[in-house]
Parts: C-alpha cells; structure tokens; sequence
C-alpha cells in the first residue's frame, strides 16, 4: 500500500462527524473502524467497489477502470440509479490488462484508454479507479491522470481506491475523498440562489429522486447537486456554492458533508426521504437552515402549507391499506439510513417490527431506530440466513423486508418478501414512494400463491397414507419369518 492512500485512509477515519470516532485515542483512530480485509476476501465487497458504487452515478462521466476485466463485472450493474439524461455511466470501460503488463507496467496501456475514451466519447471528464493488480504492480495513477489531463484538456480524475485497502464501506469514503480533492470547487455554476442546496448520499435508485425534486421545485428549492444520483460532472465541480447541505447517507459520503462545511462552511444535516414523518421534517429542515442562511422568512410558512396539503393526500390513501396490515409484522434486513427511516414509515401505517438489521448502521442510525422502537428495538447486528429462516419458518414475522440475496430464506420458508435494498424496481421516496411502498406489501402479503405453496403436495399425502396403513413388523418377527422361509 503506497504512503499517499495510507496517509488519505488516516485522514478518512479521522471523521468530526462521528461521535464514536472522536471519542477515541489517536491510536485507536489510527486502526480505524472496520476490520482489514484479508487476501482472498475481497471479492464482493472490496474498496474498489465502494468508490466505484459511490462515483458511477454520475451520469456523464467515463468510468475507466484500470485493472483485469474481471473487476469491471463489479456488482453496481444491479443497480437501478437512473439517469434523466447521459447513459455514458451505463458503459463499462477497462484497461484490461495482461500478464505483460503486469511485468512491464499497465501505466501506458492506461494512457492510451483515456485517449481513446476522450477522441471517441468526448466526456466532461474521465475516473479512473485503481484496483489491486494495478497497485500492487506500482502503477502511478495520479501521474497517468495528471499527464492526460494536461494533454487532453479535459479532467482526469484518479479514484485510488484498490480493493485490498479495506471493505466497501472505506471505499465509498475513498471515492468521496477523491472527488473532493480533484472535483468540487473546481468550477463555478452559472448563477447562484438563496434556496440551493446539495443532497449528498443520494443515488436516485429507481428514480427516486424524480420524487422528491417536485417538492423542492413547489418551495422554489433548487438542487444545485445530487452526489451523486443523476449528478453532472459540472454540477459537482461547482456544489461548493451551495448554501445548506442534505446527507441521506451518512455511513457512505459522511466525510463529503464534513469537509465541505470545513472549507466552504456550508452546514448539513442528516434526513431521510421515506415515511411521511420523516419527509416532512426533511422538508421543514431544509427550509429552517436556508431561511437561517439568507432565504426568505415566507419559506418556512410555505412549507408547513406543502406538508399538509401532501400529508392529508397521502393519509387519504393510505386509509384503504390500515386495516390489512395493521399488526402484521415485519422482519426488516437492510442498513445505513433505511434500519430506522423505513421502520418509521412502516410503524406509520400501523405495522410491528420484529427486528431490523443494523449491520451497515452507524452508532446515529442506531440511536434513531431506539428513539422510534423505544425498549422494544431489536437490532440484529449480524443475522444468519439459518436464524432468518427459523424467524421466519416460526411465524415471528409476516413478511421480510431485504435485499435479493435474502430472497431465496423467504422463499424456502413460504412467506413473503419484498425488495428494499438498491435492485428494487420501485421507487419509496417522498410521500408518493410511501404509498407505493405499501402498496406493494400489500400485494406481497395477500398474494394467494403463499396459501397454495403451504398446502401439502398430493405425493406428499399419499406417501404419509401409505406410511399411515404399512403394518407396523417387529425386526425379530421379521427374521423368524426369514428363517422359516
């Protein structure tokens, strides 16, 4: 590991925004907050797929990845963040590098793909994201990218992110930390308004940020960027000129909201956009800090106006759905923002939360679930898919909330489940994505194929009949009948 991405992890876990990292010794913050990956564990959940998952949402970039195809098959493709505009993000671009080029060195390959990306593609700028077979050969990114950008007249940005350098989470930080040393402040937005904001952590996974937009147009709030769902390269470069800043996601992109209030002074708060609680205090939270930073005072009253509008439109037709989900319980296996926001939006509809998932949760995530759950939180920090299964099988939840690798536990013990994690094909956002989303528990729970599927199968009666009517022969008749024959 080369002495700059040592010394850029030391400055990512050495986070003012968290409380528990602060409350440690220099030495333990040093060793950071997630154990090191060993050599053979990180496929599927490595550093370099956490900055690539944080970064490819920005829709008109070229995301170039330096290292064997292999690692180009990264799992963001199931990932369903949409784009309104470019689908450049959507193509994969690799170096592809061979043996040779492991004993000779992949840096001109390199130069030569940036090359060809731009004459061909003409993007407003190029990432290039690191891997281990790259690093542990000694290529020099940041020359390569410094070098291209010089030629080409076009931003390179280096994503030194390989995979050895710790799990995803890190990687999201590392992706993060690039962007902020290469990208923002680099360029200024065309105009400026007393209502702009940031949303940070946001990757409009299914179009969930077409959602909550019309809400912020209604205030006359404008999203100067969105890091980095449906973001533009130019957007980010000049998000340093917005006045407050939204994070969604504080356990991915926390430092991007800690740094930019450190330099820029820019304050930020944590929100959540699902449940009709929680999209209104985000509403009332973005009107409060923008009228605190030069809005004018007719927002605030604006607002509370939107709000009762859309939550009395919202509880209208919610109503249908109270009566079939009230006290049907849920088994809720997600992380990060989604542990406490969506238990607060089911609990708003009348549903009981049996457990939820805290394994991707930061120590504010977790204080959240116990200020909604009371006593009664049961936080599951690492459940196996054989406790899922007897959860389930044992009828301690309705219905299972996760994401599509927990899908086949549901499955085998007969009980519903429904998508949440970043595959899902609806969008859950804002007031319309809270209907939506029970909605779709609601077709998921009275859907009659549970009651076929729990029926025995006809063989299946007909062997227990048969074993019901065979003649019970003791092993000591059966050997004089033996012998006698």
């Amino acid at each position: 590991m080369s002495a700059s991405l040592k010394q850029k992890i030391a400055e990512v876990f050495d986070e003012p925004g968290c409380d528990k990292n602060q409350g440690k010794s220099e030495k333990e913050r040093k060793k950071g907050c997630t154990k090191q990956l060993s050599p053979g564990a990180a496929a599927g959940g490595c550093a370099f797929d956490g900055a690539k998952i944080a970064l490819q949402p920005i829709v008109d970039v070229a995301h170039l990845v330096h290292g064997p195809i292999a690692c180009e098959g990264n799992s963001w493709d199931n990932r369903h963040s949409a784009s309104s505009g470019s689908q450049l993000y959507r193509t994969g671009f690799t170096t592809d590098i061979s043996e040779l080029d492991v004993i000779y060195g992949g840096e001109k390959r390199l130069f030569k793909s940036i090359r060809e990306i731009i004459e061909k593609y003409d993007p407003p700028a190029v990432f290039v994201y690191q891997t281990c077979v790259t690093a542990l050969i000694g290529d020099d990114i940041e020359a390569v990218c410094k070098r291209a950008a010089e030629k080409f007249g076009k931003p390179v940005i280096p994503v030194n992110s390989p995979g050895f350098a710790g799990p995803k989470n890190l990687g999201n930080k590392l992706g993060g930390e690039s962007i902020l040393d290469h990208v923002i402040g680099t360029e200024e937005p065309e105009f400026t308004t007393p209502y702009d904001i940031n949303i940070i952590g946001e990757y409009n996974l299914s179009g969930e940020l077409w959602q909550i937009k019309p809400l912020l147009d209604a205030l006359g709030v404008r999203i100067l960027s969105c890091i980095s769902g449906d973001g533009r390269y130019h957007e980010v470069a000049s998000s340093h000129r917005a006045r407050v800043n939204m994070m969604v996601c504080s356990k991915s992109m926390i430092n991007i909201a800690t740094r930019m209030q450190q330099k820029w002074d820019i304050p930020y708060f944590e929100g959540s956009f699902y449940g009709i609680g929680d999209m209104s205090d985000t509403l009332r939270q973005i009107a409060r800090l923008l009228v605190q930073r030069g809005a004018g005072a007719d927002l605030i009253d604006r607002t509370e106006r939107l709000i009762e509008v859309e939550e009395a439109r919202a509880w209208q037709r919610l109503s249908t759905y109270r009566e079939r989900l009230q006290g049907k319980r849920v088994l809720l296996i997600t992380g990060g923002v989604k542990s406490w926001s969506v238990v607060s939006a089911l609990q708003e509809v009348g549903m009981e939360i049996v457990g939820t998932s805290v394994k991707k949760s930061t120590k504010e995530d977790k204080d959240k679930i116990k200020e909604i759950m009371g006593d009664d939180a049961h936080m599951i920090d690492d459940m196996t898919p054989r406790q899922m299964y007897d959860m389930l099988r044992d009828a301690r939840a309705d219905i299972m909330l996760s994401g599509g690798r927990s899908q086949f536990i549901a499955l085998k013990a007969r009980m519903p489940w429904l998508d949440i994690n970043q595959e899902r094909h609806h969008a859950y956002a804002g007031y319309e994505g809270m209907v939506e989303l029970v909605d779709e528990i609601d077709k998921a729970l009275h859907n009659p194929v549970w009651q076929q599927v729990r029926i025995p199968a006809p063989w299946d009666e007909v062997d227990a009949g048969m074993l019901a009517a065979e003649p019970l022969v003791r092993p000591d008749t059966m050997a004089a009948s033996t012998a006698h024959a």
